[in-house]
């Protein structure tokens, strides 16, 4: 089975949700009824940009195993403010836990397991009719276990 990149863009969703205490859009800006926070900013939306396989079996294969590209964009007021947001996001998933080294906040797709993660790209702060967005893209790597 291969590795679907819907389970994993809604799992990493989750995992900001709940590490930052702020609401994160899927594709698009959160609504009012979205929780924790609505559609108050600061913010995050979070895009799948899809995926490629390269470091283990091909697709189709019951081990497949995928990179996974997702990107979240932070949307605030204020430079600082977006800035602050983006750094709480990297930081989301990027922090490892000191001595064992495992990440800090697990992100648990239906399905699949994340055997590792980075940051891919960073577009840094652009700003449009006052509302400045800072925009980053991760990198997981997923494994699909064998059924």
């Amino acid at each position: 089975m291969s590795v679907s990149g819907r389970q994993v863009a809604l799992a990493s969703q989750a995992m900001l949700v709940s590490v930052m205490g702020r609401s994160c859009g899927y594709g698009t800006a959160p609504t009012t009824s979205d929780k924790p926070t609505g559609a108050t900013i600061p913010y995050s939306v979070l895009y799948e940009l899809g995926q490629v396989s390269g470091f283990g079996p091909p697709f189709g294969d019951p081990d497949a195993d995928a990179r996974v590209y997702l990107q979240v964009s932070s949307v605030g007021t204020t430079a600082e403010q977006v800035s602050l947001h983006a750094d709480k996001v990297r930081d989301a998933f990027l922090a490892r836990e000191p001595g064992s080294g495992q990440f800090a906040n697990p992100i648990d797709p239906a399905g699949a397991r994340v055997i590792d993660r980075a940051l891919d790209q960073e577009d840094g702060t652009t700003v449009t009719s006052g509302t400045y967005t800072y925009v980053q893209r991760f990198a997981l790597m997923v494994s699909s276990p064998a059924s």
